[in-house]
């Protein structure tokens, strides 16, 4: 399928909507999605129906939970801070994981690419080197929209303990703020009841 095609789709076209602009992370969060569904045999989550945990908080993450249906509102939405691009689904329906993880030099950009990354980092491009780095980081998008999934990633069948559903809880008054808080995350200091962030505030 061509890129062209891909960026058709009412589902890129939410997840373009939802992150805001088409780069290669969005890319890759996209066809890592989709490469865990397909080999769960499963459409997108109406509730908690799937498990997404992602080992990154960058562009990807955003394509995952738009195709998968996995929030973090809903409990079935998991960050593990490793900087990686590794992106692991699970189904409660077949209790099935598979772990998809993009391969080295899956994603390598050019010298020029990584210059222009850098000024745009460092907020010193031109206009003309900012036109320049959208041009290159499109292609690079395209480019991964096009690969076949196994030049793009290493899928294997993974055993993973599904976390359980989202409960609803009863708020507790944190004694030092007032606030509302989910009763389970209230902590014990000595007579008090506090809030995680007036308990660290205490510390």
């Amino acid at each position: 399928m061509t890129y062209r095609e891909i960026l058709s789709r009412d589902e890129f076209q939410k997840c373009l909507e939802f992150h805001g602009h088409l780069c290669p992370g969005l890319a890759i969060g996209y066809r890592a999605a989709e490469a865990g569904l397909e080999w769960l045999r499963e459409k997108r989550a109406f509730d908690e129906e799937l498990v997404a945990i992602v080992e990154t908080d960058a562009c990807g993450a955003d394509a995952v939970q738009v195709l998968t249906g996995c929030t973090f509102g809903k409990g079935n939405f998991i960050f593990r801070d490793h900087g990686k691009n590794v992106y692991t689904f699970a189904s409660r329906r077949s209790g099935s994981g598979v772990r998809v993880a993009l391969r080295a030099g899956a994603f390598q950009p050019s010298d020029r690419h990584m210059e222009l990354i850098r000024k745009m980092r460092g907020q010193t491009a031109t206009d003309e080197e900012k036109r320049e780095f959208r041009s290159l980081h499109e292609r690079k998008s395209h480019e991964i929209l096009e690969k076949e999934a196994a030049e793009l990633f290493t899928v294997e069948w993974v055993d993973i303990e599904v976390p359980p559903k989202a409960m609803m809880e009863p708020s507790d008054i944190c004694d030092a703020c007032g606030e509302p808080t989910m009763a389970s995350k209230v902590q014990q200091e000595g007579s008090s009841r506090l809030c995680r962030s007036c308990a660290q505030t205490k510390d």
